[in-house]
């Protein structure tokens, strides 16, 4: 089953120059290279790199400088504090979850009474290192070597060895029967980039629900785009957006869990919206003096019709996610705005009013509509004190502009 975690392990980092590199940073001399690289700035990298390369060997050098640049990337993902202690590959970098989604997921299996996990898929440690910190002793597994050492130095690194036991080996040869959940996260990019058939994630999704369904309870990661259908009915489906911005999905399985339901979940406040099925098409009908933009999260959930019940509004078109309503709505799932103006789409009427009321910052939101933001502020010759909010959608089929500003 070569499609699995599909790097063959190496006889030994010697046969590996990327191993080899690696286990040069690990020494004293190239941990020293690595904290005099933490502020380096990336477009003084050939000045620092001929300067270093007086002192020190040229692959060393090289193998240092790209791990700052990969740890100034990951500080993102994962704060600074943990970030310029870690260790990362380009594609863990890419592919590791944000701390915070890792976090929450840590903390779902913890309050259910987890206390061990087979982390299937580990990567470079980020889920393993949430699990360990959550008091959840860990088995992470990775067929890769380089990666396995990553994640290994990683636990290390963090205080966690004790907690997490990196396997090198095929995840589809691990005994999961003696933890008490799985966590199973597939890649989901290839040489060509992202992967969007779950049947070409590696490993296939078929097999990862099989894993799942085999656990008393487990978790599987999955891109937030995937097709509803591909979901099966054992699964609750759970999809994290964090800042306003989605993440990732997750397939929960076992006790503790509601099979068939769709859940969004809203971090760092820890909001979650949930329903068992999905409700009917809600009403569509006029704009409102209010119009309300769901968290992305809620729309991947198919949860918008929920929160249109909630405020008792409507949709302005069958096929767009806003909702309207005439009274003003307060929900941690929606950003409210209130509308001064509904126009047909014009160009040429939207710059006339924008500078007859000297608009000089203007958020441009669009559903429905090929205009690009940037090409529209460029177009507007934006000037003046004011500010305001357009949005591109469509209402009752038509092309419109709306035109208002946030509530609060």
């Amino acid at each position: 089953m070569d499609r699995v975690n599909a790097t063959t392990p190496s006889a030994s980092s010697a046969d590996d120059p990327a191993r080899a590199a690696f286990a040069a940073l690990r020494t004293p001399e190239g941990e020293q290279l690595l904290a005099e690289l933490r502020d380096h700035d990336p477009a003084d990298e050939l000045a620092t790199a001929t300067r270093l390369r007086r002192t020190h060997p040229a692959e060393l050098v090289s193998a240092a400088l790209g791990q700052a640049r990969l740890r100034q990337r990951a500080a993102v993902k994962f704060g600074a504090e943990d970030a310029y202690r870690m260790y990362f590959t380009p594609n863990g970098v890419e592919q590791a979850t944000r701390t915070s989604v890792a976090a929450h997921r840590a903390a779902r299996f913890a309050g259910l009474g987890v206390r061990s996990v087979a982390d299937l898929c580990c990567g470079i440690g980020g889920d393993a290192i949430a699990l360990a910190r959550a008091g959840i002793s860990v088995l992470a597994v990775d067929r890769d070597p380089l990666t396995a050492e990553v994640a290994r130095a990683n636990a290390e690194a963090l205080g966690l060895a004790d907690l997490i036991e990196v396997r090198c080996a095929d995840v589809t040869e691990i005994d999961t029967a003696p933890y008490d959940a799985v966590f199973v996260d597939p890649a989901r990019r290839g040489g060509r980039g992202r992967i969007f058939d779950p049947e070409a994630y590696s490993p296939p999704l078929s097999w990862a629900t099989a894993a799942a369904l085999k656990a008393p309870r487990a978790a599987l990661k999955i891109a937030p785009g995937i097709p509803h259908e591909a979901i099966g009915p054992e699964a609750e489906a759970e999809w994290i957006s964090d800042g306003g911005d989605v993440k990732e999905a997750v397939l929960w399985y076992g006790e503790g869990f509601a099979p068939g339901a769709f859940r969004a979940t809203l971090l760092p406040s820890g909001a979650t919206l949930s329903a068992p099925a999905p409700l009917p098409a809600p009403p569509v009908g006029p704009v409102g003096r209010y119009l309300y933009e769901p968290d992305g999260a809620v729309i991947r959930a198919h949860l918008v019709a929920d929160l249109v019940e909630r405020c008792g509004g409507r949709l302005v078109d069958e096929t767009i996610a806003y909702i309207t309503n005439d009274e003003p709505y307060s929900s941690p799932y929606v950003a409210g705005y209130e509308i001064t103006d509904e126009l047909p789409f014009s160009m040429k009427r939207l710059k006339a009013l924008l500078r007859e009321r000297r608009i000089g910052v203007l958020t441009v939101k669009k559903r429905g509509s090929a205009v690009e933001p940037e090409e529209l502020r460029r177009r507007m010759k934006l000037s003046g004190p004011g500010s305001a909010t357009v949005f591109l959608t469509r209402v009752a089929g038509a092309p419109t502009m709306l035109i208002g500003h946030p509530l609060g």
